[in-house]
């Protein structure tokens, strides 16, 4: 691998808001980036070193970008991993390695991962379709989740009985058991090319009620420290037994009896490490780089309390981006704005977020609804 000159090529398939911060957290060490991505408008376009429009599901376009990096990583999992493994295997280094994005990239492989490894996770059934899952009533209420295609709260379902099977995807997934959780918590852990794992302490995530995704997060978590030790375990235990090299976002239920089970995981930065740019020591996309470029992993530890609120389209507006609210917002002490470049709001998209910090936690929970109530994306 060569040394950090600006010569170094990594690419980067995926052209959202989380390749857009691992760019910013690259030009620190004058890494040239070429990010791939199917529109031209994409949040990375206007700050990579080079941008290429392209379809990163499809094989020969993959393979072609590809043969020119000294690296690949990515920002979303729903890449060619056929085009990976070809390139992997021609002597290009592909981090994280395409055979864990293979696994974690259906939720089926990725469950039946922690059931063979012994990793603690919630019960679930494998099911192919709708009439498959109407064979499975007795083990409702569940969360029918797709195999694959699901993102950001999308592809998931919930079946409390027989009279929710109208609602049930007729396609590959699995029936997941429903967990009685107190409540739901994420760790970022890393591990690099020498074998070293680091892992941020626990945040705690707050999900929209409607729109299956995260609101807004504390970090630390607010959970036992006992508990919060048996997350990093986990997440440690995950990390390991993949065999990654590169971040590894691991989401957790915390049951009202204080077991700890695996929901899901995301091979690359998370939207549940935002806060790590402005609270923590190394941000998760600089320890994204040291593991993937082999460097010894930065220090997880916390600087301050903080929170992490997603800026989110307003219901009922679609079209050119107006931020409403900005002077507002940026008169709460201990706030950060991050948005993410993209020109159209739709409803629920994810236009930004806002980091906040402060010592004092109750003071940090009331910046919080300030925070929700000060800005709006409208068009």
């Amino acid at each position: 691998m060569k040394a950090f000159y600006q010569d170094l090529k990594l690419g980067i398939l995926g052209g959202g808001q989380l390749g857009r911060m691992l760019i910013q957290a690259c030009t620190n060490f004058n890494i040239h980036t070429t990010v791939m991505d199917r529109d031209a408008g994409a949040p990375c376009a206007e700050v990579a070193s080079a941008f290429q429009s392209g379809d990163i599901t499809d094989f020969d376009t993959v393979y072609q970008f590809g043969k020119s990096m000294d690296m690949l990583t990515i920002e979303i999992e729903n890449v060619n991993v056929e085009a990976l493994a070809r390139l992997e295997a021609e002597g290009v280094t592909v981090y994280p390695q395409p055979a864990i994005i293979n696994i974690i990239k259906d939720k089926r492989t990725q469950k039946q991962f922690y059931r063979d490894n012994g990793i603690p996770t919630a019960d679930f059934v494998l099911v192919d379709d709708a009439e498959a899952i109407a064979q499975h009533v007795d083990f409702l209420p569940a969360f029918n989740k797709l195999g694959t295609g699901g993102y950001d709260g999308g592809g998931v379902q919930r079946l409390d009985s027989a009279d929710d099977l109208d609602k049930a995807f007729d396609a590959p997934g699995l029936l997941e058991k429903l967990v009685d959780f107190d409540c739901e918590i994420s760790v970022i852990a890393a591990r690099n090319s020498q074998g070293e794992v680091t892992v941020f302490p626990a945040v705690e995530c707050v999900f929209h009620p409607e729109h299956n995704l995260v609101d807004y997060l504390f970090a630390p978590s607010k959970v036992a420290p006992e508990i919060q030790a048996t997350a990093a375990s986990v997440a440690r235990q995950v990390v390991e037994a993949l065999g990654i090299v590169g971040l590894l976002a691991v989401e957790l239920f915390v049951t009202r009896e204080g077991e700890v089970l695996v929901n899901e995981v995301a091979p690359r930065p998370h939207n549940s490490g935002h806060q790590t740019i402005n609270a923590n020591v190394t941000s998760q996309y600089e320890q994204h780089l040291r593991a993937i470029f082999g460097l010894p992993l930065g220090s997880t530890a916390i600087l301050t309390p903080s929170a992490m609120v997603n800026l989110l389209g307003e219901a009922g507006y679609t079209g050119p981006a107006v931020y409403e609210g900005l002077d507002e917002l940026l008169r709460i002490e201990g706030t950060s704005l991050f948005l993410y470049g993209k020109s159209e709001t739709r409803p629920h998209r994810k236009m930004g977020h806002i980091t906040i910090v402060d010592d004092d936690v109750t003071s940090l929970s009331a910046k919080v609804e300030q925070v929700k109530n000060a800005i709006k994306v409208i068009a």
